[in-house]
């Protein structure tokens, strides 16, 4: 079996989505950066790889035994083991997940330029391992807290934040039945439709506005996020998160 050794990786947890999974560039100070001091590496499939990248299902029997308790974590020079860690590619792409014991991938990461090319260069001239799995699945469905990919695509990570944000603002919203509430903030988003807004039911208007921010980001996208989220301390916290000023290549150390 191939091993990485001190590989840095920056945990996102229970994310079914790669595209919240974020790369490198987009890492921050604040988040919670871990050392692996060794971690197995498992060359797989394109179809494997994407059902593990996109999707929090159970990962093949055969796979987790394979490494079990194979990788560890390095913290405060304590050497921890991990049940179920470690890095996958499918020759294109790279990630590395932790099970946290269980055996879904609850915890992924991307890894640093370098040690992805360390690990292209570990698996030239290999054959990917075949790993039996569920392959005869429903496709997976995307709904209004979980995005389709192309909905996302080319946006930044504080760009898919605030549009996750916004969408559940808008779950919320819909929950009230406010009819009155909902042309309003129609109005606020497509202000020339104002006559043909006021004509809408509460379904009609929902479907319009939903339809409306669903593609792309933009500044009409974030000033709409930060009016209809105020009030909410929940969805407000979030907000401020966002607007805080990022510090830009915080870990070009690691490179």
């Amino acid at each position: 079996m191939l091993y990485l050794h001190d590989v840095w990786v920056n945990w996102f947890e229970g994310e079914e989505n790669s595209y919240n999974v974020c790369p490198f560039h987009e890492w921050r100070k604040e988040d919670g950066i871990e050392l692996l001091d060794q971690v197995p590496l498992l060359y797989i499939s394109d179809v494997l790889y994407e059902y593990i990248e996109n999707d929090l299902q159970d990962l093949p029997k055969s796979l987790l035994e394979s490494i079990y308790q194979r990788g560890f974590l390095r913290k405060n020079q304590e050497r921890i083991t991990l049940d179920y860690a470690c890095v996958i590619t499918n020759g294109i792409s790279v990630l590395a997940i932790d099970t946290m014991g269980y055996s879904l991938p609850i915890r992924k990461s991307r890894l640093i330029p370098r040690q992805e090319r360390l690990v292209f260069e570990m698996i030239e001239g290999t054959e990917p391992q075949e790993f039996v799995f569920p392959t005869n699945q429903e496709s997976k469905e995307y709904h209004i807290l979980s995005l389709p990919p192309d909905s996302m695509l080319g946006l930044t990570r504080k760009e898919r934040q605030l549009k996750q944000l916004l969408m559940m603002a808008l779950d919320q919203l819909e929950g009230t039945k406010n009819l009155e509430e909902m042309r309003y903030w129609l109005t606020e988003w497509d202000p020339d439709n104002y006559a043909m807004i006021r004509k809408m039911d509460f379904y009609e208007a929902w479907q319009s506005l939903y339809q409306g921010v669903s593609d792309g980001w933009s500044q009409a996208h974030e000033e709409l996020c930060g009016k209809i989220i105020k009030g909410q301390p929940f969805f407000e916290k979030m907000w401020e998160i966002e607007q805080q000023p990022v510090q830009q290549n915080v870990y070009k150390r690691m490179l």
